[in-house]
C-alpha cells in the first residue's frame, strides 16, 4: 500500500525489477523528498546570536593541540595561536599570534550583546543562511567576525582577521573541528556547538530517505522467494530473552553527523577526529588511581575511527560493524625505557607562569611507539599523547583528538578535568602520581 501524504507518487514513474528466480516487481519511485521547510517557516525562537550568547557570556575557552602550534577560541573575544619552549634555566619562551579580536572590531559593543548578536543576526534574516562545505556535506555556519590581530608582515602590517563558524552538533562540547589558512592572514575557524541546534535552519540535515513501493506482477509472489527465507533467518538469530533498553541504543543524531563527517584535512596537517565521551561518576581519588593504572581507559572519536587511550599502556584506533565486527589498530604501546629516551631530545613537560611568579604545568607529552606496522612506511605506528587540563561544568568529561602529522606518526590530544588534578605531579619525564 502506499501512502496517502508526503512523499508523491505517481503510476507512471516505476521500474521493472526481476529477482534471480525470474520474479517480476513494478516499483514507484517518489517524485519529491520531504523537507523541513515547514518547520523552519514557522520558528518563532531565539535568533542564532540569542542562543549562544551563553557561550560569549561564560568567558569559555576552547582548545586544538596542532603538532605545533596549539589554538585558542576565547569565545566572543579573541583567537590565539601559540607555541610554548621551555629554555635553559625554566624560562619559558613564547610565540604568539592573535588571529582576530572582538573588544578591538566592536568597541561599542560588549562581546555577546544584543548589539553585536542582533547586527548579525539581521543580516542573516535578509540574506540566505552561509553553508560550508563539511566532508561533502554542505552544512549551515553561523559566522561570527574577529578583527584587528597581531599585525601580518606579509600583507604590509595589516591585522589579522579571523571568520568563525558555529555549526550544529548535537553530542559536542563546543569543539574547534578545524583552523584554516584561507588567504594570508585571513582564517576560517570551525566550533562545533550543541546551542545551535534549537534552531531549526542550523540543524545537521541528513539527505532524506524515502520508500520505494513495489507489487508483484502476475504470476510473481506477493514477496519474493529469496526475501522470506532470509527474514525467516533474522527471526531465528533474534534473541527472544533480553530486550535492549533505550538509553543503550545508539543516538541517531550521532550517527547521522559521524556518519557524514568523515576526516578533514586541515592545512598541511590531516585531522583525524574530534569527539568527546563522557566517564562514570567514579570518585576523583579512585577515578586517577584507575586511570594511572591503566584499567580505567579513555574512548572517544567521531566518525569511522573511534579512539581507546590506557595510560601507560597503549592508544587502539578500532572501527566497530555491526556485520564485519571490530577491527582494531594498536597505534602505540607503552615502554618506560622507550619514553625516558625519547623525553630526554623532547619536552614531556610545557608549563605557564602564574600570576605570583611560580610555575606550574600546562601539558605532559607521552611517546608510545612500537605500534602495528604502516603499510606506507614499513615502520611501527608511534604516537605522542599530549595530556591537558580541561576545565568544564561536567567534572567527568573528556575531549579526545587525534592528528597525523607525518605519515602513520601521530599525536592524541587527551583534555579532561580529571587531568588537572594530577598535572602538577608530572616529574622530569613527564610521569604521572596519584596527588599526596
Amino acid at each position: 500500500s502506499q501512502p496517502t501524504t508526503g512523499v508523491l507518487y505517481k503510476e507512471d514513474n516505476y521500474i521493472i525489477m526481476t529477482t534471480v528466480d525470474k520474479e517480476k516487481y513494478k516499483c514507484l519511485l517518489p517524485l519529491i523528498a520531504s523537507g523541513n521547510e515547514e518547520e523552519e517557516k514557522d520558528y518563532k525562537g531565539p535568533t542564532p546570536g540569542e542562543l549562544l550568547e551563553p557561550l560569549f557570556k561564560q568567558s569559555s575557552c576552547s582548545y586544538r593541540i596542532e603538532s605545533y602550534w596549539t589554538y585558542e577560541v576565547c569565545h566572543g573575544k579573541h583567537i590565539r595561536q601559540y607555541h610554548e619552549e621551555k629554555e635553559t634555566g625554566q624560562k619559558i619562551n613564547i610565540q604568539e599570534y592573535y588571529l582576530g579580536n572582538m573588544i578591538m572590531k566592536n568597541p561599542l559593543s560588549e562581546p555577546g550583546s544584543q548589539e553585536l548578536s542582533c547586527g548579525s543576526d539581521l543580516f542573516l534574516s535578509l540574506t540566505q543562511i552561509p553553508t560550508k562545505n563539511i566532508e561533502g556535506q554542505m552544512t549551515p555556519y553561523y559566522p561570527v567576525e574577529l578583527g584587528n590581530g597581531t599585525p601580518c608582515s606579509l600583507r604590509q602590517n595589516l591585522p589579522r582577521s579571523s571568520t568563525v563558524m558555529y555549526i550544529c552538533h548535537p553530542e559536542a562540547k563546543h569543539e574547534i573541528l578545524s583552523v584554516a589558512e584561507v588567504t594570508t592572514c585571513e582564517y576560517e575557524v570551525v566550533i562545533l556547538t550543541p546551542l545551535l541546534c534549537n534552531h531549526p535552519k542550523y540543524r545537521f540535515r541528513a539527505s532524506p530517505v524515502n520508500d520505494i513501493f513495489c507489487q508483484s506482477l502476475p504470476g510473481s509472489p506477493l514477496k519474493p522467494h529469496n526475501l522470506e527465507q532470509l527474514e525467516k533467518q533474522q527471526e531465528m538469530l533474534k534473541m527472544p530473552f533480553r530486550r535492549v533498553k533505550e538509553e543503550e541504543m545508539p543516538s541517531t543524531k550521532e550517527e547521522k553527523f559521524s556518519s557524514i563527517h568523515k576526516p578533514v584535512a586541515v592545512g598541511s596537517h590531516q585531522l583525524l577526529t574530534v569527539g568527546t565521551t563522557h566517564i562514570s561518576k567514579l570518585t576523583d581519588e579512585q577515578l586517577i588511581k584507575e586511570f594511572l593504572s591503566g584499567s580505567y581507559c579513555f574512548h572517544g572519536g567521531v566518525g569511522w575511527w573511534k579512539y581507546e587511550f590506557c595510560y601507560g599502556k597503549y592508544v587502539h584506533q578500532y572501527h566497530e560493524d555491526k556485520e564485519s565486527g571490530k577491527t582494531s589498530v594498536v597505534v602505540g604501546t607503552w615502554s618506560k625505557e622507550e619514553h625516558i629516551e625519547w623525553s630526554r631530545k623532547n619536552a614531556a613537560r610545557t608549563f605557564y607562569l602564574r600570576e605570583d611568579g611560580t610555575q606550574t604545568v600546562r601539558m605532559v607529552s607521552h611517546f608510545y611507539g612500537n605500534g602495528d606496522v604502516c603499510d606506507l612506511t614499513d615502520k611501527p605506528r608511534q604516537v605522542t599523547v599530549k595530556l591537558k587540563c580541561k576545565e568544564s561544568d561536567s567534572p567527568h568529561a573528556v575531549t579526545i583528538y587525534m592528528l597525523e602529522p607525518h605519515s602513520c606518526q601521530y599525536i592524541l590530544g587527551v583534555e579532561s578535568p580529571v587531568i588537572c588534578k594530577i598535572l602538577d605531579t608530572a616529574d622530569e619525564y613527564g610521569l604521572l602520581s596519584v596527588p599526596s
